[in-house]
């Protein structure tokens, strides 16, 4: 049961991440940091071509460590229309105005967070069911009795319901950061 709380556990982490690039009208290195970049032969994120800070609560900064590769982290930046950000290059440094955020754009942000929430809930499930199989192998190769498997059944359905409430705090957290003028 360890391994199948640690699996449900970095579901929620992954989820975690997700949802930090999910911006509310203020500047996060998150915002950027995964984006991928084409830069010596190869695509790498941005946060390991770059140092990535906010000097501003709605600007982001930044500042490639090799120069050869600012246009490259320039033109990734553009072209992520998940956020619609349109980078300027001022010297040795990227600068990004964070726009604020539209109604519109807002209520779009809430259905991509209620699909991440979504794919959450799934892979729990999956998680739940593959230690479900487990459990009716090792009763049906005598591993188990009947009574241990239904208790760790039962176990399993808590540890379940547990990580399906934790999914809806976080994503009632998000949407009322989203929704928040």
């Amino acid at each position: 049961m360890k391994e199948t709380r640690q699996k449900m556990s970095h579901v929620l982490e992954l989820l975690a991440a997700e949802l930090a690039t999910l911006k509310a009208g203020k500047a996060t290195p998150a915002l950027v940091e995964r984006i991928m970049v084409d830069a010596y032969q190869t695509k790498m994120p941005v946060v390991e071509l770059a140092t990535i800070t906010t000097p501003e609560p709605s600007q982001l900064l930044v500042a490639p460590f090799d120069q050869s590769v600012i246009r490259n982290i320039e033109k990734a930046l553009a072209l992520d229309r998940g956020l619609g950000l349109q980078p300027v290059i001022d010297g040795e440094v990227i600068r990004i105005k964070i726009p604020p955020l539209t109604e519109e754009k807002r209520k779009e942000l809430v259905k991509l967070l209620q699909r991440q929430l979504e794919s959450a809930r799934i892979m729990i499930r999956q998680v739940r069911s593959e230690k479900m199989t487990q459990l009716k192998h090792a009763f049906e190769n005598q591993e188990i009795f009947e009574d241990d498997r239904r208790g760790q059944e039962r176990e399993l359905q808590k540890l379940t319901d547990e990580m399906n409430e934790k999914i809806e705090e976080i994503g009632q957290r998000k949407e009322q950061e989203l929704l928040r003028i």
